[in-house]
This record gives C-alpha cells, structure tokens and sequence, in this order.
C-alpha cells in the first residue's frame, strides 16, 4: 500500500499548514474571487547571504563612502555606464539596476535605507530566521511573519499562499496553508493510476478530514495544471531574465493572471555573500554586478508584465544584514549590521529614499563598522501587512513590536 509521503513525493506536491490536520494536507477549498474584484497581493523577496547594500543603493555624497572602499566603490554619476545612476543627489542606483530608474521615476519605486533587525547577531542562519519569524532575538517562534499576516478566510484559495522555493520558507510556515512549487511546469502527477488510487482512497474514507483534505489536495492539483495548460507569454514586451528570480517571478505573473485567488507569494535568491571580489575590473562587472544586473532586471520585467495590475499588487526586498562600510583585504565586505529595502508597487509613494541615514563617519557607524539601524524591519512590513493585507492586527504578526509610526511608504 502506497504511502502518502511517497505519493506526494511521486507527485511533486508539497503543502504545508500546522493546523491539527496533518501538515502535508491543504484544508482549503477552493473558491475564485468575486468576479470584478481583485485582492491585493503581497511578494516578499528575500536577498539571502547579506547583500551590500551600500554598493546597491551608493551613498555618493557621502565622502566617508569612497574613503572607506578605494577599489571597490561605485563612482559618483556622471552618465557612464560604470557610474552610479544618480536618484536624488545623494543617492544612486548600481548601475547594473538601471533597468529600476524608469520605476522610480514614475514614482512606483521607493528605498528605505539604514533598515535592519534590532538583533546584533551576524550570523546567517539566525538572522535570516529572525527576519522571517518576525522575531527578532527570539528562537521560539515556530511561524513566519508572511503566515501570520494573512486574515482568517472561511474557504481560502489553496492558492492564496505560494512560495517559489525547493522547501516551505520559515516565513511561510503557520496555520495559514501554503503551497509550494519549485517550478510551475514540474507541478504534476506522474503517476496517473497511484493519483487514481489515492483520490479514490480519500473520496471513499468515512474520516471527513481525511475525506476532505484529500478531495482539496487534488483539487489544488487540478488548479495548478490547468494554469499549465494556458499558454503564457508575457505582456507589454516584457523580456524576464533566465536567472532563478526573474524565473519565479514570472511563473508568479501566471498565478496572479489566472486569477486563482493569490494573496501573499515569496521566493529568494542567493549569492550575496560577496566576501571576495565584490567587483571585478570595473564597478557595472564582477559578482555583484551580474546578480543586480538579474535582480534590476527582473524587478522590472515583472513590473512591465504586470501592467495596470501592478496597482493591486507590492514587492518587498529584504536581505538578512549588510555589510562592512570598509572593504575588506580581498576587495569584498564582511558581515555588518543595517541594510537597504526595495518597495515596488501601485500604491507605493516612491521616488524617495525613506529612513534616517546616519551617516558613515567612524563615530556614526555601529561598533565603529557597520552602517546603524535607524529603522526596524517590522515597520516597514507592519505597514505593508495593515495597508496592502488589510491585517490591522499587527501585533499578532509581529509580536511584541510596536511601530512608533508608518512612514507612509504606501498611500492606502
């Protein structure tokens, strides 16, 4: 007798909930939108490794910048294609994400800068944890922030929750359902006749969680594959980058066209930890330059495809810390302490850099080292959960924070 793990491993299906049925069962059933209305969605992407952010978002009117980086600084604008592009006279994009100036310009792009965890910790493994739990310094949560900020629904789509990873990400586990699609196209049943026998297993049980979590599993099945079978090709010329990001995203696109009920999506992308060779000969090639050049490039072809319902949807980069102001011997950075945030969006007020920057004077840095957090994490995602997810219970999603304020990133 075939067992449910290897079905679903047979199967290429994963879904995940630590609700009191078992956590390889979806309970949702499915259910469209109300035709004419279309919910707000949320994409959290996740930089893992420590992205420099400094040389992401260039501080290039800060002299302390260039003094600390003699080989590996961005230079200052001067309309080359080596030069920062210049974004409000003290700031500037890499240049490999010139493809996100038009964004900003339109006014659909925002930055929030010096933003990082409270905790001082500069390991990865804890602080990408702290950053998806939600809960910064504390190892006991056993949900993600993402779970938490989706309001009770009586009949969820089991689509509502999707992540674009190998494996269910810290930040999407919890009661909330969500489902897991490494890539769209492999989302399938191979073997036709064990599907077979196990729908009918479930459909004949006189268990009702049983019976009912099976019969929604497989309708999630069925979901899925009649997405597939719609031929997709991006809107507006839109040109998606083969990188894994620009790969997700777009396979995202075609989870919101279909209208199947999409609420909250993540998906990540490594690489970051640039400890050597941060740049190569010149600021626009090397490692971190290729990996913007993707990231840049599929912020913006999604954008693109998304057209006008990009007014519905926002786009929320993090990245677990950043790194060192000084370069290190290697002509990289070491692990530091405050970052830099994208927010993409309809709603987003952008065109402007949000936070207090505190500067890069020795006397300014945190531990003499690090760029200063002067904005916690959990407020920028407070707002975007209470604006964007219409969740005012913000205190169950990030326990134990209280925003001082919002700075009004979004305008809903």
């Amino acid at each position: 007798m075939f067992s449910r793990r290897l079905f679903l491993k047979s199967s290429a299906v994963a879904m995940f909930g630590v609700g009191s049925a078992p956590a390889w069962l979806s309970r949702a059933v499915y259910a469209r939108d109300v035709p004419g209305q279309r919910k707000k969605i949320l994409i959290a992407i996740f930089q893992r490794g420590a992205v420099d952010g400094l040389n992401v978002v260039v501080p290039h009117g800060e002299r302390a910048y260039y003094a600390a980086r003699p080989t590996i600084a961005i230079p200052r604008p001067d309309g080359s294609e080596r030069a920062a592009v210049d974004l409000d006279g003290r700031f500037g994009l890499h240049p490999s994400l010139k493809a996100l100036k038009p964004l900003w310009d339109r006014r659909q792009l925002a930055i929030v800068e010096a933003v990082g965890s409270p905790d001082p910790t500069r390991s990865h493994f804890d602080a990408q944890d702290y950053m998806e739990s939600g809960t910064p310094g504390l190892k006991a949560a056993y949900d993600g922030w993402l779970n938490r900020a989706m309001k009770p629904e009586r009949q969820p789509s089991p689509l509502r929750a999707i992540s674009l990873s190998p494996d269910l990400p810290r930040t999407l586990r919890g009661k909330n359902e969500a489902l897991v699609i490494d890539n769209l196209n492999d989302f399938q049943v191979k073997d036709a006749s064990m599907a077979a026998t196990f729908e009918s297993m479930y459909g004949s049980t006189p268990d009702q969680v049983l019976n009912g979590t099976g019969r929604e599993t497989f309708d999630a099945i069925k979901l899925v594959q009649s997405i597939q079978k719609r031929a997709y090709t991006p809107a507006n010329g839109a040109a998606y980058p083969k990188g894994r990001l620009g790969q997700s995203l777009q396979q995202i696109a075609r989870v919101i066209k279909a209208d199947a009920g999409l609420e909250v999506a993540f998906t990540d992308v490594g690489g970051w930890d640039t400890h050597v060779n941060e740049v190569g000969a010149q600021p626009h090639v090397g490692q971190l330059a290729n990996l913007l050049r993707d990231f840049g490039d599929a912020l913006a072809a999604f954008s693109q495809d998304m057209g006008d319902r990009m007014a519905d949807i926002t786009v929320v980069t993090m990245s677990e810390f950043g790194r060192t102001v000084k370069e290190n011997g290697n002509r990289g950075t070491d692990h530091g302490h405050a970052n830099v945030m994208f927010v993409l969006g309809g709603d987003v007020r952008g065109g402007r850099v949000y936070g207090e920057w505190p500067g890069l004077e020795t006397e300014q840095l945190y531990e003499g080292r690090d760029v200063n957090v002067t904005t916690d994490f959990r407020a920028v995602l407070s707002e975007l959960v209470m604006k964007q997810l219409g969740n005012r219970q913000v205190g169950s999603v990030f326990p134990g924070f209280a925003a001082p304020r919002y700075a009004g990133i979004l305008s809903a």
